[in-house]
């Protein structure tokens, strides 16, 4: 089984530069080249949000109490938030207006959110573009990938095969299965160990 899909990559959206350009993330020089987001020096007196790269992006924002020097109030967490969601729903390309984007509160997605989780995952132009987390590139729009070459991303769906002998076990009929989710498999595979099908 795997939690994802793959799906074609149109492009990056280099998450940190959006930060910056709207205000949120400042930073004390500009690197004159494409640098890691904790390569560079953060002004954090006047930092709100940061970003982190990867197949969608991780939005933390900087709040008093929390983060060492955190600027955003606690009383002004949740209207930060969701003026970063309207915010990230509107990021354009040239020729796809709007992309696409969607910025999602953990608490939406997952059942449990424990620890101190991203405050906003963020997902570019439905998954065909990739956050992309350096800063230094002075685009919000690259078609280069900062980890490396890649032609993909991930996509929304996960893949989980079964043999027809784990069909007949898990009570699953042969071919495509719909409805199934991640929360399904696990407890189907330790029937399998503990032979109670």
């Amino acid at each position: 089984m795997s939690d994802h899909g793959a799906k074609r990559l149109d492009g990056g959206i280099c998450f940190n530069e959006w930060l910056i350009q709207q205000g949120y993330l400042a930073v004390k020089a500009y690197p004159d080249v494409p640098t890691p987001l904790d390569k560079v020096q953060i002004d954090w007196a006047r930092t709100k949000a940061w970003g982190d790269g990867g197949y969608y992006g991780r939005l933390f924002l900087n709040v008093k109490g929390r983060e060492p020097q955190g600027v955003v109030d606690p009383a002004e967490y949740e209207s930060v938030r969701s003026e970063l969601i309207e915010k990230i729903a509107a990021i354009q390309y040239p020729l796809v207006n709007p992309l696409g984007s969607r910025a999602y509160r953990p608490q939406e997605l997952y059942r449990e959110v424990h620890g101190i989780a991203p405050d906003l995952l963020v997902y570019f132009g439905d998954l065909f573009w990739r956050s992309v987390g350096s800063i230094g590139s002075r685009s919000i729009h690259t078609f280069d990938n900062d980890t490396g070459p890649d032609g993909a991303n991930h996509d929304w769906h996960g893949i989980f095969i079964l043999n027809r002998i784990g069909c007949r076990e898990g009570n699953l009929a042969p071919g495509a299965t719909q409805g199934l989710t991640i929360y399904d498999i696990a407890p189907m595979v330790l029937r399998f160990f503990d032979g109670d099908s």
